[in-house]
């Protein structure tokens, strides 16, 4: 009498269905590479491994920020300048990073990732931060930070007014106005735009991430605030990951120390119209250079020239004046030292004079794009010029009235073509060009 068949008659037990299917594909792995099927074929890799620590995000959210994070991991942000074929992450000890960012994965165009500092200097800040609360070198930094007397505050306020940042070291913050910290609140990039004044739709994370930028280096800020296409002349802020940002792309100025004379004078001539800009806008803001160096200016592709590095840069509301109330030395704390050291000083507001950025230029930057490029009788002319631009014991009067005569001596040695895409053909039909 035969057993009883159930249903599962003839059927394979699982778990024999899964021995001979694992003998099967051990059975391939000895065949020949002419015999496999693409899909067994090892693959060269294709894509980033982005790790959190490279990013910064293991730091979170004592970082810029996250806007720009998803273009990192859609490898939408790419860094073709580096050895691509396992695509590889470039070294994390740099600076800054030529990368390549595309909206469609079909046009690319070319950008710069930087940090705000080293990877050096932004491990001595974290150790710091670690000191002041007495805790190992491994602690948390977001939780330090948190307990801070200034991040209570913060966490309270629900405008961001001078006292929150006063004793910060950005020279941004060394003159505060009302105006200004507002601007700052609503043009916020790393938060949703509510388009007011008041910090009501940020979060705990949110305030820690621009109190933590507003700390280390304000440039971010200062690109989100007053942006390129409003005319200000800085690169386009594209967003941030961990300590990380990306914005547009462009050639530092010591790279055309060799220009042709046609190029050295429209370059210069660009840069003193820069300066002029940062004195005289709309908005009645006065920025000024505490110091300057030809990596801090970049050209466009299009020959336009820009500020690269705005870290440095200071302003001095006009309209409002400062609102600086109470004593320096009162508002120290670890957010006033995370780079420079506690004992850094920067001039009192009401000291910087007007010619103060043309004095360091006309010096420092000036000197080395126009040496011996140019006929003798101009060149001696550029020469004194330069000479009473660059003197810091003339009044600003002098100082100034030098940089407008060195402009109406550089305007015609300019010339109008292709190569200066920014201002052709414009230039063919209007002499302002």
């Amino acid at each position: 009498m035969e057993p009883q068949r159930g249903p599962e008659a003839g059927a394979l037990h699982p778990g024999w269905l899964a021995l001979l299917l694992w003998f099967s594909a051990l059975n391939c792995s000895f065949s020949s590479p002419a015999s496999l099927s693409p899909s067994l074929v090892p693959q060269v890799r294709t894509s980033y491994n982005f790790g959190r620590t490279f990013l910064g995000l293991d730091k979170c959210n004592a970082c810029i920020g996250t806007s720009i994070c998803k273009k990192f991991f859609k490898e939408e942000i790419r860094f073709d300048n580096w050895p691509t074929s396992h695509l590889q992450l470039p070294p994390n000890y740099l600076s800054s990073y030529p990368a390549n960012y595309s909206d469609d994965s079909k046009t690319w165009r070319p950008v710069e990732i930087s940090r705000l500092v080293s990877k050096y200097q932004n491990e001595l800040s974290d150790r710091r931060i670690c000191a002041s609360a007495s805790a190992p070198k491994t602690c948390s930094i977001e939780r330090v930070l948190r307990k801070t007397g200034r991040f209570q505050k913060w966490l309270q306020a629900k405008r961001l007014t001078p006292d929150l940042v006063q004793g910060l070291p950005s020279p941004f913050l060394r003159c505060p106005s009302q105006r200004l910290l507002d601007r700052v609140v609503r043009r916020y990039a790393e938060v949703a735009d509510a388009g007011s004044i008041f910090m009501d739709h940020f979060t705990d994370r949110d305030k820690l991430r621009l109190l933590y930028t507003l700390a280390l280096n304000a440039h971010p800020i200062l690109l989100q605030i007053f942006p390129e296409a409003e005319g200000w002349p800085l690169p386009k802020y594209l967003g941030s990951c961990g300590r990380l940002l990306v914005s547009t792309s462009t050639r530092p100025l010591q790279e055309f120390h060799d220009a042709p004379p046609d190029q050295a004078a429209d370059l210069a001539y660009q840069l003193l119209e820069v300066l002029e800009s940062l004195r005289n806008n709309d908005l009645n803001y006065f920025f000024y250079f505490n110091h300057v160096d030809a990596g801090m200016f970049g050209v466009f592709n299009n020959g336009h020239l820009f500020i690269r590095d705005a870290s440095t840069l200071g302003v001095i509301d006009k309209q409002e004046g400062s609102q600086v109330t109470s004593k320096e030395e009162e508002n120290q704390d670890i957010f006033s030292c995370l780079v420079s050291g506690c004992q850094a000083k920067l001039p009192s507001c009401d000291t910087i004079a007007e010619k103060q950025s043309l004095v360091l230029v006309c010096r420092q930057l000036l000197p080395q794009l126009l040496h011996r490029k140019f006929p003798f009788p101009v060149q001696e002319e550029i020469d004194t010029v330069l000479t009473q631009c660059g003197e810091d014991t003339h009044p600003d009067p002098e100082v100034l009235g030098a940089a407008r005569q060195l402009k109406d001596i550089l305007r015609p040695l300019r010339t109008c073509d292709p190569r200066f895409a920014y201002r052709y053909p414009d230039c063919k039909y209007n002499n302002k060009f």
